[in-house]
This record gives structure tokens, C-alpha cells and sequence, in this order.
């Protein structure tokens, strides 16, 4: 990293922090830049600079993150494979057995879920 990009990201963590204090103040940005002495057009310059590199920064581990899908609430205990697509799992729950693969709607599966949770 070179001394360009160490005092980008200097600025952009800067910048994050004002805005999140503006967040927290409670006052519009109107006003929190006129008591800050910020310019409106440098704050809103800012908070698009910060949005885009959120957005960068989750294209890119989006892209390292495999393509295998894991439901919400769920975590992975063990590295998958790249390719997933003949990947099963077998749930079971007071004696029902379920066996989902990457095809199984997830829909039905967080209904049955549901269902067996109640039991």
C-alpha cells in the first residue's frame, strides 16, 4: 500500500466517523455542517465516496465467497468444495430425517423448519 492509498483510507475513516457523529447527533446535516463548519458539498462528496467503497468492498467478498447457498441463521462448519452441486445434508430431529441438496427449495425447507421446531 502506498502513502496515496494509506491517506485515502485515512480520509474515508475520517469521514466515516463525522458522518456517524452527524448520524448520532440527532441534527439534520444542515445544521451539523453549519455548527461543524463543513461544507455541505464536501459532506455529501464524502458520504458518496464512503458508499462506494462499502459497495466495493461487499462486491468483492461477495465474489471470494463460494457459490454454495447458505440459508440465513445457518453456519458453515466445514470448507465446501467449489463446486457443491452434488452436495447433501441430512437433518434429523426427533426422528424425522430430512436430506436437502442445493436444488431443495429453501422455502419448504424453512417450513418444515418451522414445523419441527414446534414439535
Amino acid at each position: 500500500m502506498d502513502t496515496r492509498e494509506v491517506a485515502a483510507e485515512y480520509r474515508l475513516t475520517q469521514w466515516a466517523r463525522t458522518i456517524q457523529t452527524r448520524a448520532q447527533s440527532g441534527q439534520s446535516i444542515k445544521e451539523f455542517c453549519a455548527s461543524s463548519g463543513i461544507s455541505r458539498n464536501a459532506y455529501f462528496y464524502w458520504q458518496r465516496k464512503l458508499r462506494e467503497a462499502a459497495c466495493s468492498e461487499m462486491h468483492e467478498t461477495a465474489t471470494r465467497v463460494k457459490k454454495c447457498l447458505i440459508p440465513n441463521g445457518w453456519k458453515q462448519l466445514e470448507s465446501v468444495e467449489s463446486d457443491c452441486r452434488g452436495a447433501s445434508v441430512t437433518i434429523e430431529v426427533s426422528g424425522c430425517r430430512i436430506t436437502t441438496t442445493a436444488e431443495t427449495d429453501l422455502d419448504l425447507l424453512a417450513k418444515v423448519c418451522r414445523v419441527l421446531r414446534s414439535l
